[in-house]
């Protein structure tokens, strides 16, 4: 551990930002947080201040969880004296009363005293001398009903890194402003069909220093595919609950639902099918997934519209997530209107959608209920129509009224 806090000391991660007031402005719209907490929070009630805690908060995430949530109580924890100082900087800069920062390594998050709404913790974790015990430490802070946003480098994808990685300890590139330099210049010179070029095309990141050094230099991390990472949920006594975005893992969604295989893939169970998905796709360089404690008082996040046959899910409200866009020119045969969320980094994710399909789209506004706005149409379409418009990362459920018998928490 000594090593990466080092590094991070030298080369914190990702660069330092001078300036929050364009991440401020994109934030400014109370339904793009609101998305924000329904896609985490499905069945909680809509409240602006919750308490958040970024572990291991580099020099800005934390900062810009307190612009994103102003009434919310931001603590952010990072164990690199950089980061945290970077952090201050943008703290004092924009005035961020709500935002608190404490020089604490992950696996002693307890020392804080507190418990926490949501936990964010993004590229962390693989960089722990024992990542199960961070995990731990973090779910032990974590309120009952509280829910963790987690992000681990996937392998699969990331084969170019580790392989310029080992060809770094090798040779014994050095982790200095030099060692950097030359190998950014070396990586010009990859041969065509390196299995780094295509994330140096897709990465812009790694046009900077401070991104060549945390991929290709640094010291210690490790990768999870699917099936490591929900054994890695299960030794930190935690529940996936979903994937922050679905539609890359869903068999239903792009090309993996016109595979000769798909009925094969279909006739799995949930965890094997993103298993699979995951080989197929073979480009995956993370995986970001919404967890819960094991032991939450529902037993469990409720996500899915496909679960829910009865009619409770007619109360619910869809919202659209902020970065989706409906196109409605140069479409497919048969299609209205094409359906993209421009965060999906796949081009086969574009969702085609009809007439009648498109007449219910339009209706959502974040106020009318899916039986408000499907009450001309037949109930198993709409119900299935929104079924993938979630699956598709479209729209995310308010799910916050109370279903008889069911107890939730008022604040």
């Amino acid at each position: 551990m000594d090593d990466v806090q080092a590094f991070y000391e030298r080369y914190p991660y990702p660069g330092p930002l001078d300036s929050l007031d364009d991440y401020r402005r994109l934030w400014a719209d109370p339904q793009r947080r609101r998305a924000d907490h329904h896609l985490f929070q499905p069945a909680l009630p809509y409240r602006e201040d919750p308490s958040i805690l970024i572990a291991g908060c580099g020099t800005s995430q934390a900062a810009k969880h307190a612009v994103r949530w102003p009434a919310a109580r931001v603590t952010g924890i990072d164990f690199s004296a950089t980061s945290v100082r970077c952090t201050e900087e943008l703290k004092h800069r924009h005035r961020l009363d709500n935002l608190q920062l404490h020089q604490l390594p992950v696996e002693r998050v307890g020392e804080l005293g507190m418990q926490f709404d949501q936990i964010v913790c993004t590229g962390v974790l693989h960089h722990l001398v024992d990542p199960v015990a961070g995990l731990q430490a973090l779910r032990s802070v974590l309120k009952p009903d509280g829910v963790m946003h987690l992000m681990v480098y996937a392998p699969y994808g990331r084969t170019g890194i580790y392989l310029l990685q080992d060809f770094c300890r090798r040779i014994g590139v050095p982790a200095t402003e030099a060692g950097i330099s030359d190998l950014m210049i070396a990586m010009k010179s990859l041969p065509p069909g390196h299995p780094l070029e295509h994330l140096l095309r897709q990465a812009p990141d790694f046009k900077h220093a401070a991104a060549v050094a945390d991929a290709l230099l640094n010291p210690q991390d490790r990768a999870y595919s699917v099936p490591q990472l929900f054994e890695f949920l299960a030794q930190g006594g935690l529940r996936f609950g979903r994937w922050l975005n679905q539609a890359p893992y869903s068999p239903r969604c792009g090309v993996m639902a016109k595979l000769p295989q798909a009925g094969r893939i279909a006739r799995l169970a949930a965890p094997d099918q993103f298993a699979a998905i995951e080989l197929f796709r073979g480009t995956m360089v993370t995986h970001s997934v919404v967890a819960c404690r094991d032991d939450h008082p529902h037993g469990a996040l409720p996500f899915d519209l496909a679960a829910h046959s009865d009619t409770a899910w007619r109360d619910w409200v869809p919202i659209r997530l902020p970065d989706t866009i409906c196109v409605q020119e140069r479409l497919p045969p048969g299609a209205t209107a094409v359906l993209i969320n421009r965060t999906h980094t796949y081009r086969d994710l574009v969702m085609p959608i009809d007439a009648a399909e498109k007449r219910l789209f339009d209706r959502v506004d974040g106020v009318r209920t899916l039986g408000e706005i499907a009450q001309d149409v037949p109930p198993r379409m709409a119900h299935d129509f929104f079924d993938r418009l979630s699956c598709w990362d479209q729209v995310v459920f308010d799910k916050s009224r109370p279903s008889p018998g069911l107890v939730r928490r008022t604040h």
